[in-house]
């Protein structure tokens, strides 16, 4: 089996040590009752900050906005890109960080209307430059499958711990370019996907916004390991941004949202059906004040996706606690009476 050149430094592997440590206090820290908004926020700044680096000039609020369905005065193809990109990280839990194929759905998704040939490798020969002149030039394309099929071999079947696969594969994955465009995001999202195999806080964990606030040590880590011929100096770098932004988050204050289900729901049906969460409960008391909203409506209203909100409401439908009235497109929620 091919394995990628990289040393692991003691530097390496203190942040190892003090990163184990560090997501279990995070994962505590996403169990507290403002955790939805924390996940929202974070989504947010994590497709921000992966499409900054790439040069998307839309800031912060801008792609909230996108987020939650608003219309946006921006160039056409700046927002497509914010789309594609929630559109990609819709579909985090259903991606398998170890199937090449999967890798080349996801690159479908994310450069939709952007680029011609989106889900497959590259046919052509392209370079990374920058002001300076071309600082790499990218393997043959007629390599990159044969590299892509051993580099997924290596991360599926080596033994290293995964905070290493995870910065080893992305740093390969950049050298390779296997993609006309996208491969900086691809290369991002990626890592947080095979760290979520780790933990499942860094599906929530916004390292990419750490990045993009280091954009030039990012880059000259990558010089300095194609330099090398060894992605130690790559592991280090990336290491090093996973712990701070688990440093930073343990320290956000707690924003006390007053949990308000128990004053609204009534106490029999809590007790009635103990199984059902807050948040599902939260969408019920959307349905009961208004059941023509619609899910997109109530997922920029409780800060989650609208695919979660459809999967409450199926819940909701199957312990009897709600009706459709009409049809899909034009009826309505009704509350039943328990």
């Amino acid at each position: 089996m091919y394995t990628p050149p990289f040393t692991i430094s003691a530097e390496a592997i203190n942040k190892i040590a003090d990163i184990s440590r560090l997501i279990e206090r995070y994962a505590i820290r996403m169990e507290q009752e403002d955790a939805l908004m924390l996940r929202k926020a974070n989504k947010i700044k994590t497709i921000h900050s992966s499409l900054a680096i790439e040069g998307n000039t839309l800031d912060e609020e801008q792609v909230r906005d996108i987020v939650n369905g608003k219309t946006v005065v921006a160039p056409i193809r700046q927002i497509q890109e914010v789309k594609n990109a929630i559109a990609t990280y819709e579909q985090f839990p259903h991606l398998d960080a170890f199937k090449e194929s999967d890798l080349l759905r996801a690159h479908g998704i994310m450069m939709q209307a952007l680029v011609d040939n989106a889900g497959q490798y590259r046919r052509g020969g392209v370079g990374v430059f920058s002001e300076s002149g071309c600082v790499h030039i990218a393997p043959p394309a007629d390599r990159v499958p044969y590299l892509m099929a051993d580099l997924f071999e290596w991360l599926s079947g080596s033994s290293d711990h995964l905070l290493v696969r995870s910065c080893v594969f992305h740093y390969e994955f950049e050298f390779i370019h296997p993609f006309a465009d996208g491969n900086g995001r691809m290369g991002r999202l990626w890592q947080s996907l095979i760290l979520s195999r780790l933990h499942p806080v860094f599906e929530h964990l916004p390292v990419e916004n750490m990045v993009y606030a280091n954009q030039q040590q990012y880059y000259d880590a990558i010089t300095a390991s194609s330099n090398a011929a060894d992605s130690g100096p790559f592991i280090d770098f990336m290491l090093g941004e996973i712990q701070k932004t688990l440093e930073a988050h343990k320290r956000e204050p707690i924003k006390k949202v007053p949990n308000k289900i128990p004053n609204k729901v009534p106490n029999k049906l809590l007790q009635a059906f103990p199984e059902i969460q807050s948040i599902t409960w939260s969408v019920y008391l959307q349905i009961a004040a208004n059941g023509h909203l619609t899910t997109m409506k109530m997922a920029e209203i409780l800060g989650i996706s609208d695919r979660m909100v459809r999967k409450h409401i199926n819940t909701l439908k199957a312990k009897g606690l709600i009706t459709r009235i009409g049809s899909n497109k034009t009826g309505h929620w009704e509350v039943n009476k328990i």
